[in-house]
């Protein structure tokens, strides 16, 4: 071999070594083209096209027709099962056998009757290994079935990724081969791509880069693709370079296997069930291949779909989690979006979550996974220690537009001042593929130097699933230990349930196709019918052994005394009014309706319209004014005279926006939309009296939104209520619109307060910093308030979560119209209710927070069996204004159903010790943390009939009641 020249040109020589490994250039004198050597046609194809996913057994048994390679399936969502024959030609013992497959879609192959591996083009698996080395007893025919789902790893957009699907999309074969591997081929080529990788990383100024880039030339000037006796020197020229060892203090990267399969996205839940059968039996085949690689997996419920789906596979899950290379985390249902979910819905998955992976692997999750989500509740730090978890990995920062999280590795503080360590993988992917550049970047973006040495590099196609390829893990093996790089180890180591499904976070959200869309409303339906069947069971249960009369039930799920005005069933199917009181958390008897009315205890709701068409309505308490097309023109607090609408405003204004993001539709708001507020306005004389008054009071009116939306509004005002309530109907169809609703206050303050899971949180209400700006809209959950010393204006909602308050305007985001991925996004009817509440003091001592919960969570009329209650009844109540008993539940693990689990909260920010009132018979009560296990140290005293408790700010209490055995 001629000696390398002392000059070399770094462009020519870097790009003759890419033209050398190159899959489009030179293949049929480069090394790339002597990857695959002799090869044959499969002996026998034969296919069937079918709309169900039909499982193996009863797939094989149906009539499959011949087929051929260019032969084209579908359309979109439908699956195409091929049987394929092969015979392996004799000549090719002592060789590595593939089944070479590329077609559209994603297919699974079936050997044996068992899954055995995934092909997908996108996902870069299109061989499927039929034997290492084919033996001379090894048998030369097989029949092999291929299942091609008629999507790809993204769905099936049409023209884009996110756009909606296109039905009629067909899908094609366009290889099914037997071919020769040549892994020594294979790992040359690995080595050559790194080595190009570092050349290109590490750039012209780094003398390891020219060592990399002098290395690959020397094995392209030995190596003939043509004579395999050359490759041994290239290689060992590769291990030469490769084992040259970096030092100690070198950052250290933790690679770990990884598939983010989203539970349902762009494609709907059935086929994620099969996204996660083609992923992870791919997995388990490199673990077998690999003991070194270790593949983490999150979500109870892929893992549930699998061992019903798939049970052989599961059993060999198992297996695997049991030597350790196949490890659950995360420790929830499914990874369910950070912000929408109640406080409780958090709990239940985590509860739910955790519970599955101790049966089913005999051990808990230490970490929370939620590396794709659109936000991170302040309360989670505290939910994840509730539920023994310390440790939390997420991704999701790393895609904000405008501001750049300053960390990859700290301490998160939560809101009752919880901690847990948090890791940001610095490469800014759960996806990587093994790639120098992204080792380099891992290390590069690091924000923690000095501080933190390790990062996490998660590798493997995700999103649609795929998940870690052979090539990827030769690539991280390769890079192990190599100087001028990081040190890079592979670690060695029911209805409710349909609730937490839809909790996932591209469902709950709506950032899915409509088909998910449709299919969530389903479980809806499902979860409604179910609850009420348990609602009329418990109504039974609470009238059993009582004497009474017959009639109605009203039952309080809120613990505070209630004093509301109803809406009551009359037969025929009317209603009449009624204002009934019913304690905490109890329930009263409705007497007949002749003896509904009593004298009122407060005064009674006047209304007034005037001559210019305006209304006004008082309940003594707050004084509302509507101009004659809707809008409020004064909201007085009548105790004080205090006016809560900005002086020349006007309140309860709707807003209409462009809403044309970048390019992620259904995510993404941009701060350019609030350039384009157009006001809705009405038509004078469109607003009319409802409700007269006493213990109602009420005004509607219509709007055009425009010429193809408009929207029909009640205005209402009950006795003693100390909120104003909007109940809205909207007939929305627009493009790429946003409507929203403005109040202008007559407050002025730096921060506004939003509700969030079991708190609050102040957010400012100027643009100062970038940070500020970034946040022209955030989320909330029941209730938003601005307030100045001794006066606020809180307005509360029934399911809205976009909120912002700039300057003294509170704005409530009501609808959008995406287009994609579902081009029905939002269209059609809605309804929702939104309420305004002006207050002396604080909200807290204003009743705000019980105000909200009271919008949320109406009185309960249940029909109740004969013969009804007498008396009222109350299970349970708190002493203190400041402890929310937000749930009250079945333990999970109740001999006989004899134990409660009761979560409190603090809810206004103190330290508070409250008296918690039981009517129960209870025996034994306990405090215990979110999944229900009991504090050894937890053993509360009870007091005639009494438990005293002591809570810090936003602390959540879980408390463990045993009740006492029926007598005999």
């Amino acid at each position: 071999m001629a000696a390398a020249p002392a000059l070399k040109h770094w462009r020519t020589t870097l790009e003759r070594v890419e033209k050398f490994v190159s899959p489009l250039y030179f293949t049929d004198c480069n090394l790339r083209g002597r990857l695959f050597g002799a090869s044959c046609p499969v002996a026998v194809l034969s296919s069937f096209l079918t709309p169900e996913r039909l499982p193996y057994q009863e797939a094989v048994q149906r009539d499959f027709r011949p087929a051929q390679v260019g032969d084209s399936f579908g359309p979109t969502w439908w699956t195409c099962w091929f049987r394929v024959e092969l015979t392996i030609p004799e000549a090719w013992v002592g060789q590595e056998v593939h089944l070479c497959w590329e077609s559209d879609g994603e297919g699974l192959v079936w050997r044996d009757g068992e899954p055995v591996q995934g092909l997908t083009k996108e996902g870069e698996k299109t061989s499927y290994v039929l034997t290492d080395r084919l033996g001379e007893r090894d048998p030369r025919s097989l029949t092999l079935y291929v299942e091609v789902a008629c999507n790809g790893l993204l769905g099936a957009g049409k023209g884009s990724m996110i756009a909606a699907p296109d039905p009629e999309k067909m899908f094609q074969l366009s290889r099914a081969e037997l071919a020769v591997f040549h892994r020594d081929v294979h790992m040359l080529l690995v080595d050559l791509e790194l080595l190009l990788g570092i050349a290109k990383g590490l750039g012209k100024d780094n003398q390891r880069s020219f060592q990399a880039l002098y290395t690959a030339n020397q094995m392209v000037n030995v190596c003939d693709p043509a004579q395999p006796e050359t490759f041994p020197v290239a290689q060992a020229l590769a291990s030469r370079f490769f084992g040259q060892h970096g030092g100690e203090s070198q950052h250290t990267i933790h690679a770990t296997g990884h598939c983010h399969i989203d539970t349902a996205w762009l494609w709907p839940f059935k086929e994620t069930v099969r996204k996660c059968a083609r992923s992870w039996v791919t997995a388990l085949q490199l673990m077998e291949r690999n003991p070194e690689f270790i593949f983490a997996c999150s979500q109870a419920q892929q893992l549930e779909w699998v061992k019903s789906r798939y049970p052989g596979l599961y059993s060999r899950i198992q297996e695997f989690a049991c030597r350790g290379q196949f490890v659950p985390v995360g420790g929830t249902w499914v990874e369910m979006d950070g912000n929408l979910p109640s406080g409780e819905a958090m709990v239940r998955q985590f509860l739910q979550g955790q519970n599955f992976f101790l049966q089913e692997f005999g051990k808990m999750c230490s970490e929370f996974w939620l590396p794709d989500t659109f936000g991170y509740s302040a309360q989670l730090p505290q939910i994840m220690h509730g539920c023994g978890i310390r440790r939390f990995l997420t991704q999701k920062l790393s895609w904000n537009l405008v501001n750049s999280f300053p960390h990859h590795t700290f301490f998160w503080e939560g809101l009752d001042g919880s901690r847990v360590l948090v890791h940001f993988p610095p490469g800014d992917s759960y996806g990587m593929q093994g790639s120098v550049e992204e080792v380099l970047k891992t290390v590069a973006n690091n924000r923690d130097k000095g501080r933190a040495n390790h990062s996490a590099f998660l590798f493997g196609f995700g999103d649609g699933g795929g998940g870690p390829t052979q090539t990827m893990l030769d690539r991280l093996k390769r890079l192990s230990n190599t100087d001028g790089l990081p040190s890079l180890p592979i670690p060695a180591l029911g209805p409710c349930r349909l609730l937490l499904l839809n909790q996932f976070h591209d469902v709950v959200t709506g950032s899915c196709i409509q088909m998910v869309a449709e299919e969530a409303m389903c479980h809806y339906e499902d979860i409604r019918s179910h609850g009420n069947t348990l609602l009329s069971a418990a109504a039974a249960a609470l009238c059993a052994g009582e004497p009474g009369p017959e009639g109605l039930l009203i039952v309080n799920t809120l613990p505070w005394k209630r004093i509301e005005v109803m809406a009551l069933p009359k037969p025929g199917g009317a209603h009449s009014l009624a204002l009934v009181t019913v304690p905490s958390m109890g329930y009263a008897p409705v007497p007949p309706p002749t003896s509904l009315q009593p004298l009122l205890p407060q005064q009674p709701v006047f209304v007034v319209q005037e001559t210019d068409g305006s209304v006004t309505l008082d309940n003594g308490i707050i004084r509302v004014k509507l101009d004659p097309t809707g809008r409020l023109t004064s909201l007085v607090l009548v105790a004080s005279g205090r006016e809560a609408i900005a002086e020349g405003a006007v309140g309860n204004q709707f807003v209409l926006f462009d809403d044309v993001p970048l390019y992620w539709d259904a995510w993404d708001v941009m701060d350019y939309h609030l350039e384009t507020r157009k006001p809705v306005l009405g038509q004078a004389g469109t607003l009319a009296v409802g409700t007269e008054g006493g213990l109602r009071g009420s005004a509607w009116f219509l709007l055009q939104i425009s010429p193809n939306s408009r929207l029909s509004q009640e205005v209402v005002l009950d006795v003693g209520c100390p909120y104003v309530r909007f109940h809205t109907e909207v007939h929305w169809h627009e493009a790429h619109k946003f409507l929203k609703v403005e109040f202008p206050a007559r407050v002025r303050s730096s921060q506004a307060t939003y509700e969030i899971q079991f708190g609050h949180l102040q957010r400012p209400t100027h643009y100062n910093t970038s940070w500020d700006w970034a946040r022209f809209e955030v989320w909330a959950h029941r209730w938003m308030d601005l307030s100045e010393h001794g006066f606020g204006l809180a307005l509360l909602n029934d399911c809205k979560y976009g909120a912002s308050v700039r300057g003294s305007i509170l704005s409530l985001s009501l609808l959008r119209a995406p287009k994609a991925p579902d081009a029905t996004a939002d269209t059609g009817r809605h309804e929702f209710t939104y309420a305004l509440m002006p207050h002396k003091g604080s909200f807290q001592d204003a009743g705000v927070i019980q105000a909200a919960y009271s919008l949320n969570f109406p009185l309960l009329a249940l029909p109740a069996p004969s013969p009804a209650p007498a008396t009222s009844w109350s299970a349970f109540s708190v002493s203190s204004p400041a402890v929310v008993l937000e749930t009250v539940k079945q333990a999970e693990s109740s001999p006989q159903r004899r134990s409660l689990v009761l979560r409190l909260y603090e809810a206004h920010g103190s330290h508070v010790d409250c008296w918690l009132h039981l009517s129960l018979p209870v025996q034994e009560a306990i405090l215990c943390d979110l999944l229900e296990r009991p504090d050894p140290a937890g053993h509360l005293t009870l007091r005639d009939n009494r438990l005293k408790l002591t809570f810090s700010p936003f602390q959540v209490l879980s408390l463990l009641l045993v009740l006492q055995p029926p007598p005999h």
